[in-house]
């Protein structure tokens, strides 16, 4: 077959702007029939805005979409799924109090005599499961199910919606384990063996490699390039993706390696069989001020449970903890921010940014509530922190008030941060502070995590990736079934040892 027979949607010179802001220029995409693509490219290179003049959710200023050879205007979402394009985001948008089955047929539910007919739905969204190789209870409700599952439902649907001869994934790895990822990756190869064209959108570098048979490469809305995987090395991806050479990682282990090891003689923060039962079994952990202590383990190992009882959003019900030589006896997130504790929490848009307020709103809130909602600080005291962080932490927006929503990934990430930056904490803890941002700005966010321990602050990190966790970590706590493993420091740490740890071997 022809390379020109292969090709199954051609975008030629798409242009989109919005005020101030040249979203798209002039870009170029194809996709084959039967390949996973990669799309690639930092937080606001302009990846969402391409996927969503495909899906039909923005028109183009200009440019020409080609699907299956004949011209097409893609009016709205629905109109894609008509055209069979379909898009399963990274937040999942389905009802977890319904069964898998209704999530799947939701609209469409086989109907007898008028009623819907349960046991043929049940049975359809089964067979159309087990085409995935997904053999699970359709009954259940879909909240009972791990994350993955309900990502594979969240696809079923997609396919079942649109007959899909396109589908576009957009970060479905990031809350996903290595288990559960190979599971999702076993799912787009079989896709891909049926003839399904499959759009890959993901930060992670090595799930590219492992999956991906192009990469589209975007940075500042224009085109860098189009590649075959097996012939871009690892440091020209990120290179084209940065538009310059990749230094800054380097520097974060440089940097952390030339601090001088002068932790006070007493920890800032101890704990002593510190626990909450069925979520972290009772652990000790002492942290000093200037130090970074990693956290490694897999999803449910217990970390977010660690960073909630030291933040106070869950209560221990044994051990103690102490700070600053006092032991706690209040625990809750508004009496940590008082002893000087943050947390930049895991789930940024469920529980980080508050979406409707404008970034302003959004970096002096925990200020304001730490003061008292009597004590209000004023606009002009508002605005003068907003500027004062988003100049410190470099954050992309075009001003102050500008609602937090239509950030970026990485700068609403950077909003979080400045959040809590604004309180002045002597310890802060960065729950995934890096998940599903660009390379570009988790490199900023890490050095930004050793300048404060530079600083004399003193910081828990805690990361799915390995490699940024050895990065910026003096110590790694090691975590597995909700219980602390080991300590690992100096020589120990590396990532072979973490895993093995990890793994119980």
């Amino acid at each position: 077959m022809a390379e020109s027979d292969q090709v199954i949607l051609t975008m030629t010179g798409i242009s989109r702007a919005f005020p101030g802001v040249q979203a798209l220029q002039d870009v170029d995409f194809n996709l084959r029939r039967g390949e996973i693509h990669a799309l690639m490219g930092e937080n606001g290179a302009g990846k969402s805005t391409l996927i969503k003049v495909l899906t039909g959710v923005e028109a183009p200023d200009t440019g020409v979409i080609n699907l299956d050879g004949k011209e097409v205007q893609v009016k709205s979402p629905q109109h894609a799924q008509d055209l069979g394009i379909s898009t399963v985001y990274q937040e999942i948008n389905l009802c977890p109090n319904l069964t898998v089955a209704e999530n799947i047929l939701i609209g469409r539910e086989p109907r007898r005599a008028g009623r819907i007919d349960w046991k043929r739905m049940n049975a359809e969204a089964r067979e159309i499961l087990l085409r995935l190789d997904v053999d699970i209870d359709v009954t259940r409700t879909l909240g009972s199910y791990s994350v993955a599952i309900q990502q594979m439902a969240a696809i079923a649907r997609a396919l079942e919606i649109a007959s899909a001869k396109i589908l576009i994934l957009d970060e479905p790895t990031s809350s996903l384990d290595a288990y559960e990822t190979s599971q999702l990756f076993g799912v787009m190869r079989k896709l891909k063996s049926q003839g399904t064209a499959v759009i890959f959108i993901t930060h992670f570098i090595d799930q590219v490699y492992e999956i991906a048979d192009r990469i589209t490469v975007l940075r500042n809305g224009k085109l860098v390039g189009v590649y075959d995987t097996a012939a871009l090395t690892h440091l020209e991806l990120i290179s084209n993706m940065l538009g310059r050479n990749l230094v800054e990682l380097e520097n974060v282990s440089k940097s952390r390696t030339r601090r001088a090891q002068s932790f006070s003689s007493e920890p800032l923060m101890q704990a002593r069989e510190l626990g909450s039962t069925g979520a972290i079994e009772p652990f000790d952990l002492d942290l000093y001020a200037g130090e970074v202590v990693g956290l490694a383990g897999l999803l449910g190992s217990g970390r977010t449970e660690i960073a909630s009882l030291l933040f106070g959003i869950d209560k221990p019900d044994h051990g103690t903890l102490t700070y600053d030589g006092a032991v706690v006896r209040k625990y809750s997130p508004l009496a940590s921010i008082a002893r000087g504790v943050a947390l930049s929490p895991e789930d940024r848009k469920a529980a980080g940014i508050v979406e409707d307020l404008s970034v302003r709103e959004n970096i002096v809130l925990a200020m304001q509530a730490s003061r008292g909602w009597f004590r209000f600080l004023s606009s002009a005291k508002q605005t003068e922190i907003a500027d004062k962080y988003i100049k410190l932490l470099n954050i992309v927006t075009p001003s102050p008030e500008q609602p937090v929503k239509n950030l970026s990934g990485g700068n609403q990430q950077k909003v979080i941060l400045a959040r809590w930056l604004a309180t002045n904490p002597q310890l802060l803890i960065l729950d995934e502070p890096t998940r599903g941002i660009d390379v570009g700005a988790k490199a900023e966010i890490q050095k930004l995590v050793v300048a404060l321990a530079e600083e004399g602050k003193a910081c828990i990190f805690i990361s799915s990736e390995l490699d940024e966790v050895l990065r910026c970590s003096d110590r790694v706590v090691v975590l597995r079934d909700q219980e602390k493993i080991t300590e690992l420091a100096g020589d120990e740490m590396n990532e072979t040892l973490i895993m093995q740890t990890i793994a119980g071997s």
